[in-house]
């Protein structure tokens, strides 16, 4: 580590632990490019935007290490040119996400069902807790381990229960070749393609169902792909990376409604939802994830989610709706708070970011 790095690292630290002594509450931020996901969080900003920089990156190995200040766009380019990408194909909304801002936010793209999600494929984490101690966990190598791995509790849990510095990832080589398929297809007939599909080994590696138009990308080796062109039938898509990339960045026409956006997850074959609960629904992850608008509280849709065994997030603009995140059963939220307290004693980290109370 360079002595720059090192000295904020330290300064980073001595904030942390001043703000445990004196119970101040901190607003940690980086790119700032997902503050619109999740609930508005109040106190003293503790940035990381200058905590920067690729520590190790060993291609023959699959893995990287960078501070989380380091921009994602930086890491994907650098991973691009040895032929690696990151398999979760997480989005950015913004040139200014971070490498911390995606661990801690937890979210993947459309490979998503398809090559595992952030936390399986995060390999170890130095991070920063409620008292200010630097603490390491985890390392640069998948193994089995017992009791927590505190690592990749840290995905997802945006800052609640640490400060992330340093993350390794396990990163994965590009596929050889791409093409997505254009179908016809209500929501019906999606599920049973895909449900087909499902059962036979094909290289899917993305799938979306936007006004009754089926996308299906497949991925692998070249004479894979075009065998299953050919099993699957279809259109071949133009401009399929664009296509890809517009609909993981929220770019894509469907996105630019200003009503609050919602997603649901959803067992793949549950049904589709119901127009009055939400409108112009966009399919993705074979039926696991969909999006769609209503300017209500949510409270009906999150009933009708449930009785299906599905959760709901308000993704963005939440205006006055009381609960982002789907609400947690009274005993999952009493352990969400033995698990705050045992980070974060004084609840100073992020403070209400995912519940009120945690």
């Amino acid at each position: 580590m360079s002595v720059s790095m090192e000295h904020l690292q330290l300064s980073l630290v001595e904030k942390v632990e001043n703000a445990f002594q004196n119970q101040t509450p901190l607003a940690i931020k980086a790119g700032g490019s997902k503050r619109f996901y999740g609930r508005a969080v109040e106190g003293e900003s503790l940035s990381l935007s200058s905590y920067r920089g690729i520590i190790n990156y060993e291609p023959s190995e699959l893995v990287i290490t960078a501070r989380a200040g380091t921009p994602l766009l930086e890491i994907e380019k650098v991973l691009a040119e040895q032929g690696q990408m990151l398999a979760f194909e997480p989005p950015s909304f913004s040139p200014d996400a971070t490498l911390g801002g995606t661990i801690a936010c937890g979210l993947s793209g459309p490979r998503r069902p398809y090559s595992g999600a952030v936390r399986d494929y995060v390999l170890g984490a130095t991070i920063i807790n409620g008292r200010g101690e630097l603490l390491k966990f985890g390392g640069q190598v998948m193994k089995n381990v017992a009791g927590y791995d505190v690592s990749r509790l840290m995905t997802g849990a945006q800052g609640t229960l640490g400060v992330l510095l340093d993350i390794s990832l396990m990163v994965v080589p590009k596929p050889a070749y791409e093409e997505t398929l254009s179908l016809t297809a209500d929501h019906a007939h999606m599920q049973q393609l895909l449900s087909e599909l499902g059962r036979q080994p094909m290289p899917v590696s993305a799938t979306a169902l936007i006004d009754n138009q089926l996308h299906i990308r497949l991925s692998g080796a070249a004479s894979g792909v075009l065998a299953a062109k050919q099993r699957i039938g279809g259109e071949s898509l133009t401009d399929a990376d664009l296509f890809w990339h517009q609909l993981n960045e929220h770019r894509h026409p469907f996105f630019t409604c200003s009503d609050p956006l919602w997603r649901v997850s959803l067992p793949p074959a549950a049904p589709a939802i119901p127009s009055h609960l939400l409108t112009n629904v966009l399919v993705e992850w074979g039926g696991a994830a969909r999006w769609g608008f209503s300017v209500s509280s949510g409270k009906e849709l999150r009933e009708w989610v449930m009785e299906q065994g599905g959760h709901v997030t308000c993704f963005r603009n939440p205006n006055d709706i009381s609960e982002v995140f789907n609400p947690l059963t009274p005993a999952l939220f009493k352990l969400s708070q033995r698990l705050k307290h045992s980070f974060d004693p004084h609840q100073i980290l992020n403070p209400g970011r995912l519940y009120d109370g945690i």
